[in-house]
This record gives C-alpha cells, sequence and structure tokens, in this order.
C-alpha cells in the first residue's frame, strides 16, 4: 500500500512538472525556405512541453506571434552587428527599442545573446568589440528600466575549453582565458548565464565506438570515473557540462549558472557520418528530456536542471555543409512530429515509431532476462539508479540488499525504473537484457512496486 501511494505521488509530481518544465527550451532556426507560419508555430509549442524558444535574431513576426503564450524568448544579435554596438551606444537604444520594448512584456523577452561562438572566429578586432557590444547592451536595458528583468549573455561552443576529460580538469583555453575572464565579470555582475553549445554527437563522432554511444545516449553503459575526483558519470552530457563547471570555478566564477543554448543529435546524415539515426536522435533527445524531468542534476550540480535548449524546432534545408546539418529538427514543416521525444502535453515519455508492443493490462514488472551476464546487469543497474530513483532499498541495511547479489539488486532497480517511467514495454528494454513477467517477484520484506498500466 505504501508503494502505491509512493507511486502516485510520484506521477502526480511527474505530471506536475509537464506542465511547469521552464528548464527545457527549443532552437528556432530560420536558414530555410519550408518553415510554417510564426503564428503555427506559436500554436504548435503551445501544445508541447517547451517553455523557452531560442531565436537566432530577432525576427518580429515570431517575437509577436508569442506574444501572451507564457513562452520565454531568447532573441540573438548577429556577429556583423557587433561592431555598431561596440562603437555607438545609440545603435544598442535602438536595438532595444525596435526589439525588445516594441513586444516587451506581452512578449516574454528574458535574454539576449550578443554573438555565436564569437571567439572561435579568431577574428581578434571582433573578440575585442563583443564585451563593448555586451556593455552597451546592459546600459540600454538599464535606461529602458528593463536592466535584472532581460539579462544579456553571448554563446560559446565547447572548443573554449582547452581541458574537458575528466571534467574535473575542465579549463578555459590559455587563448581564451583573459577575454573570458572580462566576459565572465561581466556576466557575474549582471547575473546573466554562461550559454555554451555541448554536443555529445560531435563526441561521439571523434570516438564511434559502441561504448561511447551508450555513454552518449544515455543509455545503460558501465560509466566513465572521473579521475580527478572518483565521480563516476553515466552520460556524456554530464560529463560535457560539469567541464564547464569546473572551468568556471577554476577562474574563480562559481556562481555562474550555465545555460545549455544548444544540444541535440541529427536523424539523418551522410553515408559516412557516424551517428545519425532516427533511433539515435530519439534515444538523444527523448533520454535528455527524462534526464531533465528527473531533476538529478549533474555530479557537479545536484538537484537541479540546467536550463537546456534543444537543437533544434526544423530542419533547415538551406544550411550548409554535411546532411546531418539540415536534420536536426523535432518537427517537419507539416507541424508533424519528426519522432517522439515526449515534450506533447498529452505524451510525456518518449516513443517508438515502430508498432510497440501493447501496454500490459494486467500488474506486470521488470526483470532481467536469464543468462545475461554480471557486467550487462551493472550496467543496467547503474543507468536505472542514476536516472533519480530511489535505489536506497538495495544499499546496504536497506529491505532488498540481501541477497547481495548483482542480478538481485539489477532486478530491483531495473523494476523501478519501469515503474516510474510509463510502463511502456520499451521501458523495460535495457539494451534487451530485461523482460516483463506477471509474477510478482517480491520476497520477504522486499516488495517491488507494481501494478496494471
Amino acid at each position: 500500500m505504501a508503494f502505491s501511494i509512493l507511486i502516485v505521488l510520484f506521477l502526480l509530481q511527474f505530471l506536475n512538472l509537464a506542465s511547469s518544465q521552464s528548464f527545457i527550451g527549443v532552437n528556432y532556426g530560420q536558414v530555410a525556405d519550408n518553415l510554417p507560419s510564426p503564428s503555427a508555430t506559436a500554436k504548435l509549442l503551445q501544445t508541447t512541453a517547451v517553455q523557452k524558444v531560442r531565436l537566432y535574431g530577432a525576427d518580429p513576426a515570431i517575437i509577436k506571434a508569442l506574444a501572451n503564450t507564457g513562452i520565454g524568448i531568447v532573441i540573438g544579435v548577429a556577429n556583423g552587428e557587433i561592431a555598431a554596438l561596440a562603437s555607438d551606444p545609440n545603435f544598442a537604444t535602438q536595438w532595444i527599442n525596435s526589439n525588445v520594448l516594441a513586444h516587451y512584456p506581452a512578449s516574454k523577452i528574458i535574454l539576449i545573446t550578443v554573438g555565436n561562438e564569437v571567439l572561435l572566429t579568431n577574428d581578434q578586432n571582433l573578440i575585442s568589440q563583443l564585451l563593448p557590444a555586451m556593455q552597451n547592451m546592459q546600459r540600454a536595458l538599464s535606461s529602458a528600466s528593463l536592466g535584472g528583468k532581460v539579462k544579456v549573455s553571448t554563446v560559446h561552443s565547447m572548443a573554449v575549453l582547452s581541458r574537458s576529460d575528466p571534467p574535473s580538469s575542465g579549463l578555459f583555453n590559455p587563448a581564451y582565458q583573459d577575454t573570458m575572464r572580462r566576459l565572465l565579470q561581466f556576466q557575474k555582475d549582471n547575473g546573466s548565464p554562461l550559454a555554451i553549445n555541448p554536443y555529445p554527437f560531435f563526441a561521439y563522432t571523434s570516438d564511434p565506438r559502441p561504448e561511447t554511444l551508450a555513454f552518449c545516449l544515455f543509455q545503460p553503459n558501465s560509466g566513465r570515473v572521473d579521475s580527478g575526483n572518483g565521480i563516476k558519470y553515466m552520460n556524456m552530457f554530464d560529463a560535457q557540462v560539469d567541464a564547464v563547471r569546473s572551468a568556471l570555478n577554476a577562474m574563480g566564477f562559481i556562481d555562474i549558472e550555465i545555460l545549455v543554448a544548444e544540444t541535440g543529435w541529427p536523424y539523418n546524415g551522410d553515408s559516412n557520418e557516424a551517428g545519425p539515426s532516427v533511433e539515435n536522435a530519439r534515444a538523444y533527445n527523448g533520454n535528455l528530456v527524462a534526464h531533465l524531468r528527473s531533476m538529478v542534476g549533474t555530479p557537479l550540480m545536484p538537484g537541479k536542471s540546467v536550463d537546456t535548449y534543444i537543437f533544434a524546432l526544423y530542419d533547415e534545408d538551406l544550411k550548409p555543409g554535411p546532411a546531418s546539418e539540415r536534420s536536426f529538427g523535432l518537427f517537419k514543416p507539416d507541424l508533424s512530429m519528426t519522432y517522439d521525444i515526449g515534450l506533447s502535453k498529452i505524451s510525456l515519455t518518449p516513443k517508438t515509431p515502430v508498432t510497440p508492443s501493447p501496454k500490459p493490462t494486467t500488474a506486470s514488472w521488470c526483470v532481467p532476462k536469464a543468462g545475461v551476464s554480471d557486467a550487462q546487469l551493472q550496467a543496467s543497474l547503474d543507468y536505472a539508479c542514476g536516472q533519480g530513483i530511489d535505489c536506497g532499498p538495495i544499499q546496504p541495511g536497506g529491505a532488498c540488499f540481501e541477497p547481495n547479489t548483482r542480478a538481485s539488486h539489477a532486478s530491483y532497480a531495473m523494476n523501478l525504473y519501469y515503474q516510474m517511467s510509463a510502463k511502456n514495454p520499451w521501458n523495460c528494454d535495457f539494451s534487451e537484457t530485461a523482460t516483463l513477467t506477471f509474477k510478482n517477484p517480491s520476497y520477504d520484506g522486499c516488495i517491488y512496486p507494481g501494478g496494471s498500466a
């Protein structure tokens, strides 16, 4: 009975999160000639759990379409506008008047990103103008009584780090350190986040091994131990974000928040590209959303979810480069889903595009298949316990600690993960090492949560 109550409370909390997931955002790029209208897009977004949208510019039609939706809006200053912003405070004032004051507060503009990955251009003149541009933008906001209400930041690639592995060794590239220190001091003084673009997809393309793919997709894996602090990381996203946290801490900026401005996985690519597929894109983005919803956080920032903007809302068919560059869209031009990652308000968990087995209608439990190796059991155990479920009962002294075997502990954890998910058959897969049973595996004082779907 107590476990049933816990499950109900968990589901109620989960449903509440679905309507208030301020940490889930999406990037809305426009390098395309087949995009839906801004008004149709605004209506689409209101059917999802997405609470924030990042624009790369300040398209007035989109900003107006998002008015009175409650959706937070990030607008961007193009790299080509930085010089004018830096040299002319009046240009900054006019920019704020046209792109913010003309729409605010009906359109909930929350952040202005000045430039995108400016440091990677290696254009020293442009880099030197970035901070003055941000300062003039901040002054213009303050003059309009919006200081503190609308923040100012800039977006960086992970390449601003010279070290990211292990995460505890994260360090900003010495070539950028003086610039980063000045930018970060400005951001600390004004309470704005460091915006970064971590892409586990690119980490996989540089190391295309099966174990790396599982680590990047939030799938069961043996984890990677940080040699600097002994922390075991179970996914690349946490490792990359914590590397940025370490770099900030090493420079003394322990209070600056991190914002993930872009992350995603392409569903299609050229034949010579490792990783793009619908299955991998659905796994990465769907598991990312589940990870954010769990509120587990990262090992260095536990108990909260970093604001994360998934790339991207739509494909951008005019982008140059490999096919993957044009294949990140979560939705198609006709507003249908490319694949489902559980963002719909009526669909809170990732689904598969293949015809799935129906949900069990009677009580069911998830247990390991016979003959599964200890290594696979450990990977499943680590994965399940890393998703925010309560693995206390299988810790020493817990009701399910005995028998103290990997199979027993994995069985309890895998089942709890299944029960706390939507009880879809694919929630009891664990890389094809688990199966559903209709026989209650509880024993002695160890009670396995379970029930009908």
